[in-house]
Formats: C-alpha cells, sequence, structure tokens
C-alpha cells in the first residue's frame, strides 16, 4: 500500500495546477458564449430520444398493475431486510454470504474494501440490490410497445450505472485513499482533466481514453510495411510488402468498416491480422476509408461500393493480373460486402465474369431485425431528427456515433475513465485499441440516411430487390461464393444471432463461427495470445439456438480455423511473391493520408 501513495504537490506544483484550471475554464466560457443556445435544448434531446414518451407509458402501464408494484416493492424490502441481518452477523464475527455479489466482469468493485469494509460492502449489496430491483421492475411490465420497452430497459439500466457508488468521490474508497494521502490534489488534477477534456471537445465533454501522445501511426501502430497503389474520393488501397517468398495466386482484399479506421487489424506486430495473414502468404490489400467533410455530403451508399471494393478488384488486377479475389468484411464493411456480391452477381448473370473466390464476414449484419441495443438510437422521429443535423454540415459526426457505442458499456467505456481521470486525478494509461476508439471518423449525411433507413429501419438487404445500387437489384440469394461467418458471443454491436439469421440469406455454403469476447476483442484475437475459444458446427440448423446446441468448442482464436477454411478454397497453388509498385504506382507510404487524418488532432492545430 505504502509505494502507491503519491507525495503531495509543493505550493509551487499546486499554484502552475490552479494556474492551468483558471486558463481553462476562462477558455471554456469563452467558448459557451459564441454558441447559440436553442431554448428548451434539454426539453428537445428527450424528445428526439424518445425518453420521456417511454417512461410515460411505463409510468401508466405500472399504475394499471398496482399488485405488481406492491410485490417489487416487498421483494426490495424483504433483500434489504437480509442485508442488515447479514450484516449484524458479520458484525458479530459470524461469517454470513453476501446477499448480493457483482455479475461476473464488473470491474467496478475490486478494490479489497467493497468486501472487507462494512460500511462500503453494505453501500456496495445495497446498490446492487437496488440496482436489481429497479432493473426487474420495469422489464417485468407487461403491454409497453417493442420500442418503449427496449429504451425503457437501456435507459434504466444508464441510470443505475451513473448512481454506482464508485463514481463519486465520497463512496468510493480508492478515491479515498487517495485524497487522503495527496492532500486532495487528486481532485484539483481530475478538474484541470475535466477541463482539459472540455476544451478538447469543443465546450461538450470528449473523456480521454488513453494518453494519445503515447501513439502515432507508423511509429507504433499500423507498422505493417506496406504502400499506397491506389486512392478514389472515398479510399485509399493498401498492398503489403510480402514476407514469404511465394504467395497465394489469389490476392486477399479486406473491406473495413468507415465507421472506423481500419488499423484495428493492424494495432501493433502481435496483434496485427494483416500481418499475421501476410505471413500467412496471403497478398493482402486493404481499403482506407477518407475521413469526409461537407464536401462528399451527396456520396451514397452506393458511391462506396463503386469507388470502393469494386474499384479496388480493377486496381487489384492491375497489381497482381489476378482477376479472381478473396474478399473480408468487417462489420459496416460487411454488409457493403454483403451488397457488392449481390451486385457481382447480378452483373456475373450478364457478363459471365466471375470476380470473387471467396468471401468472410466480420461481425456484419445483413439482416436487422433484430439489431441488439443500437435499435434503441434508430427509429423514424431519431432519424429524422438526424438528418436534419447531417443536412446542415453534410456528415454525421464521428464524436456522435462514439458516444452512442460507448453508451452500450458505460461502465467500462465511460464511468472507469470517469473515476480515474476526474476523481483519481490520474492520466489515462497508454493503450492502443482505444487509442484506435478515440479515432472518430464522419459518415457522409446520404450515405449514412440511406443505410439506417434501408438496413435498421426497413431490413431491406435480405429482401431480394428489396434495394437497388448502380442500377442492379441486389439479392443475397443469388450469392453462391463460399462464405465464412466470425461472429462473437459478446458482441453488443452485431449480436451474433442476428448476424446467423443474416448468413441464411446468402445462396452458397456457409461456414459458421462463433468466438469469444465482443465485436473487437473478439476479432483482434491473434492464436499467439492462447486467449478465449471458437464453436464451430458442421451443419447450419434454421436457427441460432440450434446451431449452438449442437457445436463444438475449441480453445483459442478463430483465426487457424479461418486458414484452414480457405486454404480448402484457395488451393495450394503458390506463385511467386508480388511487391507494391510492381503493377500500379506507389503513391505514398502505408499508412497513407487517409489513415493519418485525425480529427481531435486537426481540431487543436
Amino acid at each position: 500500500m505504502e509505494q502507491n501513495k503519491q507525495p503531495a504537490m509543493n505550493p509551487d506544483q499546486t499554484v502552475r495546477v490552479l494556474h492551468e484550471v483558471a486558463e481553462r475554464s476562462a477558455k471554456l466560457i469563452g467558448q459557451y458564449a459564441k454558441k447559440d443556445h436553442a431554448p428548451g435544448l434539454a426539453a428537445a434531446v428527450g424528445d428526439e430520444l424518445g425518453i420521456a414518451k417511454a417512461y410515460m407509458e411505463l409510468y401508466a402501464k405500472m399504475m394499471e398493475n398496482p399488485a405488481s408494484l406492491a410485490a417489487f416493492s416487498t421483494n426490495l424490502m424483504l433483500d434489504y431486510m437480509r442485508l442488515w441481518q447479514s450484516g449484524w452477523m458479520k458484525a458479530m464475527g459470524v461469517h454470513s454470504a453476501p446477499v448480493a455479489v457483482p455479475a461476473k466482469g464488473d470491474n467496478r468493485f475490486r478494490d479489497q474494501d467493497w468486501s472487507s469494509n462494512f460500511l462500503f460492502d453494505h453501500l456496495k449489496q445495497s446498490y446492487l440490490i437496488a440496482s436489481r430491483h429497479i432493473q426487474h421492475a420495469v422489464a417485468q411490465v407487461d403491454g409497453l410497445s417493442p420500442e418503449s420497452e427496449k429504451k425503457v430497459a437501456f435507459f434504466t439500466r444508464q441510470y443505475v450505472e451513473a448512481l454506482s457508488p464508485s463514481n463519486f468521490a465520497l463512496t468510493n474508497p480508492q478515491v479515498l485513499r487517495e485524497t487522503v494521502s495527496s492532500g486532495g490534489q487528486n481532485l484539483l488534477k481530475g478538474l484541470n482533466n475535466l477541463l482539459s477534456d472540455m476544451h478538447k471537445g469543443g465546450g461538450n465533454l470528449h473523456i480521454s481514453m488513453t494518453d494519445e501522445n503515447a501513439f502515432e501511426l507508423g511509429r507504433n501502430l499500423a507498422t505493417t510495411p506496406g504502400k499506397v497503389v491506389f486512392q478514389t474520393e472515398l479510399m485509399q488501397l493498401i498492398q503489403y510488402q510480402p514476407t514469404t517468398p511465394e504467395q497465394y495466386r489469389r490476392p486477399l482484399v479486406i473491406i473495413p468498416p468507415w465507421i472506423n479506421k481500419y488499423y484495428v487489424l493492424d494495432l501493433r506486430p502481435q496483434n496485427s491480422f494483416i500481418k499475421w495473414a501476410t505471413d500467412q502468404g496471403h497478398p493482402v490489400f486493404v481499403l482506407s476509408w477518407v475521413n469526409p467533410d461537407a464536401r462528399l455530403a451527396q456520396m451514397g451508399f452506393e458511391d462506396y461500393m463503386l469507388q470502393g471494393p469494386l474499384a479496388a478488384l480493377d486496381a487489384v488486377e492491375k497489381a497482381t493480373g489476378e482477376r479472381k479475389v478473396n474478399l473480408i468484411g468487417y462489420c459496416l464493411g460487411g454488409t457493403l460486402l454483403g451488397a457488392t456480391l449481390a451486385w457481382l452477381a447480378a452483373e456475373q448473370e450478364k457478363s459471365g465474369q466471375d470476380r470473387v473466390g471467396c468471401a468472410t464476414f466480420f461481425v456484419s449484419l445483413l439482416d436487422f431485425s433484430a439489431p441488439g441495443e443500437l435499435g434503441v438510437f434508430i427509429d423514424e422521429a431519431q432519424v429524422e431528427n438526424l438528418e436534419k443535423k447531417m443536412n446542415q454540415r453534410g456528415y454525421l459526426e464521428g464524436s456522435e456515433m462514439a458516444s452512442t457505442f460507448n453508451l452500450l458499456r458505460a461502465n467500462d467505456l465511460v464511468w472507469s475513465f470517469v473515476v480515474n481521470n476526474y476523481l483519481m486525478g490520474k492520466d489515462p494509461f497508454p493503450f492502443d485499441l482505444l487509442y484506435w476508439n478515440s479515432d472518430s471518423t464522419r459518415m457522409p449525411a446520404r450515405m449514412h440516411s440511406f443505410y439506417l433507413r434501408n438496413m435498421y429501419l426497413k431490413n431491406l438487404l435480405g429482401v431480394p430487390g428489396g434495394i437497388s445500387l448502380a442500377g442492379a437489384p441486389i439479392d443475397l440469394t443469388k450469392v453462391k461464393v463460399p462464405a465464412y461467418f466470425i461472429s462473437t458471443v459478446e458482441d453488443h454491436i452485431a449480436p451474433w444471432k442476428t448476424t446467423y439469421k443474416g448468413s441464411k440469406y446468402l445462396g452458397g455454403e456457409v461456414h459458421f463461427t462463433l468466438g469469444g469476447s465482443g465485436h473487437i476483442a473478439g476479432i483482434v484475437n491473434p492464436p499467439s495470445a492462447k486467449k478465449y475459444h471458437y464453436w464451430t458446427n458442421a451443419s447450419n440448423p434454421a436457427t441460432a439456438d440450434e446451431w449452438f446446441a449442437t457445436a463444438t468448442q475449441h480453445p483459442g482464436s478463430w483465426w487457424d480455423d479461418w486458414q484452414a477454411w480457405i486454404d480448402k478454397h484457395n488451393g495450394g497453388e503458390k506463385v511467386p511473391a508480388r511487391n507494391p509498385g510492381e503493377g500500379l504506382t506507389v503513391l505514398e507510404d502505408a499508412p497513407g493520408s487517409y489513415a493519418m487524418l485525425r480529427l481531435g488532432k486537426k481540431a487543436k492545430g
């Protein structure tokens, strides 16, 4: 314990921090004064999300069933009585099992004092009991509309998570110890960190998740050697330097999402899927999407297809001489991959040209009937409001989308940083994945509106002819190429049961694999890490539950399973390795200028 104590700051340090606090406060006040503040803004925001309407419906339904309210109150009181009884027994030296314990993976109460100290243990259990009963009570209300039911469950969870005793200085034992040992300097530093984050967000709170000065693309992130060999308005195509004397004949082209940067697949050499695939002998290409501004406001979903994967196919052919490629799509990139394959299938009927050998979908939705908690933020009213904002500036601001994703895991991606940065007064730890997560990207207004309306609201991608792109009706049933789906069991963004349902739309052979962990960690899981596990099943029954019931669990990473699968479709033929620049002109070194644009850093300049 003693070695973790920090010496109190000397007077000069205190004066310096106070000066920084005053300076940042003055800047924020100035920024706020320059802004236009529409009356009733808070009420408008509530109406945008439909929260008030949902809770009014909840209140009405609860009043219709007073017996249920009485049962809720009684059960809550009984648990509190058991807690008091347990507390008295512990006070008298008699062992008593806790009434409420944190869920597995809940890191808020890891500190020893939450269990060993009577007061903090009581606080913890009181909170957990109330949290459990409140969420159970709203979940048991009958008669709510599906939209209201989802919103009530989601925002009730946000509410109870915000009120956790771990989020307040006086009820968090770690913060109290730090406050005493530093003479309150942690709170002063925390205030300075808070003001710094508000300044970075232009008056809005932009929580720092990592030390952004610790990373630089091309130096210690996105370091796999490669060259930008082609570009359009929307993407740069990177060709990677081979690491084997021979390569598979067929190139591997990766389509990442344009909600984030591609380098989640090339963070560090030890966890880079791009480097690993190159080491397996794949000629790897990746699309690096542009970070759009208002000039690209009218770029639509079909423009991303035409200037993205379709343009890449022609460029890769010039670079390697190969007309046929293997494709990977990640998240939104996988949704685009599905649409592109259907477009190519329609073209193949006319021209007879076969451009794709096999396709891989990383945590990708083709069906949007059950999109998980993201659906809370997507309904007609919210999409209309979002369209008004996007049409005014021409794009969706990346930080707004990032904030939505962070709320899906608020304890880990919001409140843990509030405690660390603002209550403990510590700087965030350098973490490559969180640096990438904070590297926000924008989305053009026209594209995003099309995506939300046709995929999430209307679920038309899986309907034959439901949408048309570049003059061709999209029909996923005509996609006959072998497909590998990898989804993850804890994914909040692309729930695996929904991705499984989407895989049934395709008309060819499908190999579905389920990995451990979530949307990012479950994908960025190299075999050398020896983490998690994955499930496979030789059959593809009608439902995800049936698939899982007969699936086989394997230890470690799914990457090796994917390599074995793609080996079967690649065949054993190898060719001399191709170097970037042999068929196309090198424009610049990877990671390229499109990826290097970081919105936060640009704002500081």
